[in-house]
């Protein structure tokens, strides 16, 4: 995930608990894909709801640079 912005990604998990939590939601969601137990529809909304956290993520990233 956003591996460019690999170091500011980590520095904002140690300064940002909501960020910290959207990045283990987001790891959390990638975990649940990858086991390949869930019916076609239910694997749609996992995969909608991890893009959106990591539109929020990159989002929270670029801000974050910006302001540094």
């Amino acid at each position: 995930m956003l591996h460019e912005h690999t170091d500011l990604i980590n520095e904002l998990k140690t300064k940002n608990a909501r960020f910290a939590s959207l990045c283990q939601k987001h790891k959390e969601l990638d975990a649940q894909i990858d086991r390949g137990s869930l019916g076609a529809k239910e694997l749609e909304i996992l995969k909608k709801e991890k893009l959106r956290l990591k539109d929020e993520i990159y989002s929270e990233v670029l801000k974050y640079k910006n302001s540094i």
